[in-house]
């Protein structure tokens, strides 16, 4: 463009000082430099953000455009035409042709000015038409710029009174929608909260789209968290909190997680009393956030760490079948509508109605303990209690979370209890209870917030006890649930003299040894070289009964942190007889790099080799795993979210296709049968498998391998056949943790204490994973924590499950466990009941049955068993196997050679 205006404006010149005449020419196109304005600009450092690059741009177009335009009609209207020896030109300033291109641009036309030449008024019509296309393309941009500008550019406008978050970090269409629909669903219509999102470029159309749909509660403002006056553009000292969102699917996970740090570093240090919760990918980068001086987990700072809680969530699959289903449906959020075909179908969809909810109970329930309080709100309220905060459990008060207490621990007031419910509506029934006005009524609904003041607190522990035999009526005779039971079955030991028994018989008989928080089972550093197995010595691999874990990694790939998959495998709560041996199944490099942080941990087995060749798998003794668990490879740049599951997915269609005969775990014709009757007419079984998936739209990729094909076919994971037995996991919903932990924080503290093993955050910080514990002075303070429950899997008939009666329903069962055992029940792990189409016995999960919900035989109970309990039959002499599926071990040496040869069955 410059060689042409150059062309046509400097030659004339010359010519014009020869011929002693001076002619215009086409001296208009030097206007066409005004397109370089841009550039210039930009050199000089007048502009810099990209709004003004491209607003200069496009106004340099519309000016050059209308000033060469003009020069032409100014040129020709000047010197007429050619032909007419400028018979018809007329005298018109330059600037009056700039205003005539203006106003034939705007398409007004008064008349005032008009072309009078031939040459004139047929480029003024060829010029209408490139002015509609100049003003249809660049006026709107030029508005949208000013507009833009002026909205993303402000600041918020900060309303006394009225609350608001921050948002920033990964500022994106899909983490946009997933937090908004995650965030407003916990106070649906009554949304009182704005949302600032802060993001680091200005919104794309889509997400602009969805800015304005929710435009009563966000706003949208350009700007980055690592700037001060950006900060201040939002106003982060009078924010609520600061919500910082991290991006799952990266590339550089580690980039991603030091960026989202340096946001709560600048955060903190603008106003150190901002409340910040982060997502963050990898789990060792957690503790730099602990280490910033401002930083307090009192005052609601948290972490949410996907890796963590991925694995956590993968590693309770392998420890209880159809557990990590469980755990997941009670945090997901699901809305949209199926209708059941099946039986079992609607079972499992009124199971993911429920949720964990908080509430704090009456202050008539103190003095109670726990098994009375959780009867009580399960009898007269319809609510399952399965949890408490009560800080005097721990001395040190790290953890207050307990998961099913014992009887010896007493309610005080202001109790916060952990429900699995469906509406916050029904838990309201848990603080309104009052043992004055509500111990006559049966009816749950009518159980509302009373005028009574007067409340006697000095008899609540005999009161409760007498309203509770009053309403055993209500699920079963009395008769039917006295407390006594058959002798060793009883758990009523103090809290910590069962901690220091249980400490002194372990170090004499087994050497246990516990990290320094004496949460995890611990050893001392082992080097690789002696964990690594061989084709060579494959006879002398005799894994029973163990788990298999599929890593796709190399040298280059992200750690994943393994550490997080070992860590609630080798939890303190288990006794060492009970731990399983772990087989890691990758390439040799990537697990060096990995091992460091793996090699306390007792039990771990490395195998070189991949997932995709069968040749590995069996020498890591496959078929005779309880469960294998293929993990999702650390991410890496594609251009296809489809392709990011490959590996998982062809790992799955390669175990699955190897059939193992159905005896193949059987050392006695008694485990042959059972067996056998488990399996009906098949002579074979399936690998138990637990498949990973980043992209949960991929899970149709699974249902073609499910064998139950026809039944829930949805595109979502979370409605999927797969996941309704426990064979699939996708941690995408760990994105709306973020919004749970932004209204009820302990809900995530009990989360992370379910899937890590009873590890919180309070308790993160005086972990200390390099130093290898001792015996120190008081076993009671040291070891308490070890002494929390554990989740299992427990067989109707062949456990101590049997002694109950009547339990012909869930309610009959979870008051006659609770009164007798101290066992917690929680759900169910039931067959499909459809022979022709689950030849394998697949189970699906049922999160809360309702009490009158009918048990069968063949059903699985999940329960929140004390450490104390143990849960096998002990007559030698019964055909049955002591248990069915458990995660809990025998403790007697007699009894763990037996269990250790007892086939799993197919669960997937």
């Amino acid at each position: 463009m410059n060689s042409i205006v150059d062309i046509f404006t400097i030659p004339p010149t010359f010519i014009s000082y020869y011929l002693k005449i001076n002619w215009l020419g086409l001296r208009f196109l030097r206007a066409l430099r005004l397109l370089e304005l841009p550039q210039i600009l930009q050199i000089l450092q007048v502009i810099k953000t990209s709004n003004s690059v491209k607003f200069s741009k496009v106004m340099a177009i519309v000016l050059s455009s209308w000033f060469t335009a003009a020069g032409f009609i100014h040129l020709v209207e000047n010197s007429g035409d050619p032909w007419l020896k400028g018979r018809n030109s007329q005298n018109i300033s330059y600037f009056e042709s700039i205003y005539l291109v203006m106003a034939t641009t705007s398409t007004a036309g008064f008349g005032d000015v008009v072309a009078k030449t031939f040459l004139g008024q047929t480029f003024i019509m060829f010029f209408i038409l490139g002015s509609l296309i100049l003003s249809a393309n660049y006026v709107p941009e030029m508005v949208e710029l000013l507009a833009n500008t002026r909205n993303y550019t402000r600041s918020y406008g900060v309303v006394k009174g009225k609350k608001y978050i921050v948002v920033c970090g990964n500022i994106t269409v899909d983490s946009v929608t997933a937090f908004l629909r995650n965030f407003l669903h916990h106070k649906s219509g009554e949304i009182n909260t704005d949302i600032v999102f802060l993001g680091e470029s200005p919104p794309s159309l889509e997400l602009e789209k969805i800015f304005k749909c929710n435009l009563a509660y966000t706003s949208f403002i350009c700007g980055s968290a690592l700037k001060w006056e950006d900060l201040r553009r939002v106003a982060v000292e009078s924010a609520e909190a600061c919500l910082i969102i991290a991006n799952p699917l990266c590339s550089d996970s580690h980039a991603e997680d030091t960026s989202n740090i340096l946001r709560v570093r600048c955060i903190k240090n603008y106003y150190p009393k901002t409340r910040v919760i982060i997502q963050i990918l990898q789990s060792h980068n957690k503790v730099y956030l602990p280490k910033i001086p401002s930083w307090n987990w009192s005052t609601g700072d948290n972490i949410i760490c996907f890796a963590e809680l991925k694995l956590g969530f993968i590693a309770q699959g392998c420890l209880v079948p159809g557990l990590c289903t469980f755990l997941t449906s009670l945090f997901i959020e699901q809305d949209k509508k199926i209708i059941p075909k099946q039986p079992w179908e609607k079972h499992f969809l009124n199971g993911l109605k429920n949720k964990v909810l908080t509430q704090h109970l009456s202050d008539d329930f103190a003095g109670m303990s726990f098994p009375e309080v959780s009867r009580l709100c399960f009898v007269k309220m319809n609510l399952m209690l399965i949890a408490i905060e009560h800080k005097s459990v721990f001395h040190g008060g790290c953890c207050g979370l307990i998961l099913n207490p014992p009887v010896q621990v007493r309610l005080r007031k202001n109790t916060l209890g952990f429900f699995i419910a469906e509406s916050p509506k029904e838990v309201k029934r848990a603080s309104f209870y009052c043992l004055s006005c509500h111990s006559d009524v049966n009816t749950p609904e009518l159980i509302a917030k009373c005028g009574c003041r007067n409340r006697s607190r000095q008899h609540l522990t005999g009161t409760g006890k007498m309203v509770m035999e009053n309403n055993l009526k209500d699920i079963s005779s009395t008769s039917a649930m006295q407390r006594p039971v058959s002798k060793g079955h009883s758990n009523i030991i103090s809290w910590s003299s069962l901690a220091t028994r249980t400490f002194l018989c372990d170090v004499d008989q087994d050497s246990e040894q516990l990290d320094s928080s004496g949460m995890f089972h611990w050893c001392k550093a082992t080097p690789l070289s002696k964990m690594i197995l061989k084709h060579t010595d494959e006879s002398k691999h005799e894994f029973r009964n163990h788990i298999v874990a599929c890593v796709f990694g190399d040298t280059h790939s992200a750690l994943m942190g393994l550490q997080n998959f070992v860590m609630p495998l080798r939890a303190s709560n288990y006794t060492r007889r009970e731990l399983k041996d772990i087989v890691f199944i990758g390439s040799l490099d990537y697990m060096q790099r990995e091992w460091r942080f793996l090699q306390n941990f007792p039990q771990i087995y490395v195998m070189p080799g991949s997932a995709l060749y069968i040749e590995d798998l069996h020498v890591a003794n496959i078929e005779y795993c309880s469960m294998c668990a293929i993990l999702s490879p650390p991410s890496k740049p594609s251009h296809s979210q489809t392709l990011v599951d490959t590996e998982t997915i062809m790992a799955t269609l390669n175990i699955r296709s190897l059939r193992i005969g159905s005896c193949a775990h059987t050392t006695s014709e008694r485990v042959a049968t059972d067996l056998n009757e488990n399996y009906g007419k098949t002579k074979y079984r399936r690998i138990p498998i637990l498949t990973e998936l980043k992209n949960p739209s991929n899970i149709h990729f699974i249902e073609q391998l499910g064998g139950l094909e026809g039944s829930l076919k949805e595109t979502n994971l979370h409605l999927s056949t797969s996941f309704s037995t426990g064979t699939v996991f996708s941690g995408n919903f760990l994105d709306s943790l973020l919004a749970t932990a932004f209204y009820n924080y302990h809900i995530l503290e009990l989360l992370q204490m379910l899937v890590t093993g009873g590890i919180c955050s309070q308790l993160e910080q005086h972990l200390d994973k390099d130093k290898l514990s001792e015996l120190p002075e008081s076993c009671t303070t040291f070891f308490s924590g070890r002494s929390r429950c554990k989740l299992g899997l427990l067989s109707l008939d062949q456990t101590i499950l049997s002694d109950i009666k009547p339990r012909e329903t869930f309610g009959q069962l979870f008051c006659g466990t609770l009164d007798n055992l101290g066992i917690l029940c929680v759900g169910l792990y039931r067959l499909i009941e459809e022979e022709e189409r689950n030849p394998e016995n697949k189970r699906f999960v049922i999160t809360r049955p309702a009490n009158e919900f009918k048990l069968l035989p063949t059903d699985l109970v999940f329960c929140a068993i004390p450490f104390s309990t143990a849960c096998y039959k002990k007559d030698s002499s019964s055909s049955s196997a002591p248990y069915e599926i458990t995660n809990i071990m025998p403790v007697t040496s007699e009894t763990n050679m037996e269990i250790s040869c007892t086939p799993t069955v197919d669960l997937d």
